[in-house]
């Protein structure tokens, strides 16, 4: 985990109970299957995180939208690919 003196605690990019953070939530092994919608949700939550801006400006909009997407793309392959023993 990377963490900057005096910005970042040593836990604030897991939290306090060494959670993610509170905004992004576990989307593998439900039932049914975590939707597109929700996907995209995540990965907006993780750029706004990222990012510090939870509305960019206009001239940082397209490379925000374009994070989004690949984001929310990779996170679909990911999904996809896990595999787990346990029932969902």
């Amino acid at each position: 985990m990377i963490t900057r003196p005096g910005r970042l605690g040593t836990n604030a990019l897991l939290g306090e109970d060494g959670g993610m953070c509170r905004s992004i939530h576990v989307l593998h092994n439900f039932e049914p299957a975590a939707t597109s919608d929700e996907v995209h949700a995540a990965a907006l939550q993780y750029v706004r995180k990222i990012s510090g801006s939870a509305k960019p400006s206009a001239a940082n909009q397209a490379a925000f939208d374009r994070a989004v997407a690949e984001i929310a793309h990779a996170t679909h392959h990911l999904l996809e690919d896990l595999v787990s023993a346990a029932p969902p």
